[in-house]
């Protein structure tokens, strides 16, 4: 699996890292001590080292995106894995990469970004992808809803990843209309993400109590 994938290996790695060449440009005009993370008031909340910062967050997420892959194709059951779910778990820390430097740098060099609004539209967008390939998995260990009644049943599995994959394309349609209108304050998210989380559990152990599966 990693062999078949070696382009998008190569690929993916290189833009995970490639933030820090945008970090090595403008390291004269970054801060000594960097905003990394912010609420949901666009106010920072969380501080690093410049180093850390421009290094150490890229290389993290290079380490996740390989420990990703890596356990992803060793898995046990890694023939139910398809390319497209494959592909999935490589292109996601990459992703996360480059939005934050996007969001980061900007905030850092003294330039207004509305960080909450791009957050949970790439939060929304991303449960809305990730919902239209759940209900497509097949039982395995590393990709899905992983928790005892699931990997027990093959059923189970599958129905719940079906009504897991609907739940969140729509809370994930959802949060974009948040987004878009701010019609609700942005903390609605965290139930939302709450829900959709639970939602699946308590159905996949309804399954298994209720149905035998």
């Amino acid at each position: 699996m990693l062999k078949a994938n070696r382009k998008t290996m190569i690929i993916t790695s290189i833009l995970t890292i490639l933030p820090v060449l945008i970090g090595i440009i403008y390291w004269d005009r970054l801060p000594d001590v960097m905003a990394t993370h912010f609420g949901f008031n666009n106010e920072a909340n969380g501080f690093s080292s410049k180093p850390f910062a421009v290094f150490g967050i890229p290389l993290i997420l290079l380490a996740v995106l390989w420990l990703g892959a890596i356990v992803t194709a060793y898995d046990p059951k890694r023939q139910n894995i398809s390319p497209k779910m494959f592909s999935l778990v490589l292109w996601i820390a990459p992703v996360i990469s480059l939005i934050a430097a996007a969001t980061m740098y900007p905030v850092n060099l003294g330039y207004e970004v509305d960080i909450t609004f791009f957050s949970e539209l790439l939060l929304g967008l991303m449960f809305i992808i990730i919902g239209n390939y759940l209900p497509k998995a097949r039982q395995n260990y590393t990709i899905g809803i992983k928790i005892p009644w699931t990997l027990a049943n093959e059923e189970n599995w599958n129905r719940t990843h079906r009504l897991a994959g609907y739940l969140w394309m729509i809370c994930g349609i959802l949060m974009v209309l948040i987004c878009l209108t701010q019609l609700v304050p942005s903390e609605w998210l965290i139930g939302i993400i709450l829900f959709m989380t639970l939602v699946p559990c308590v159905y996949s152990f309804w399954l298994h109590t209720k149905k035998g599966l």
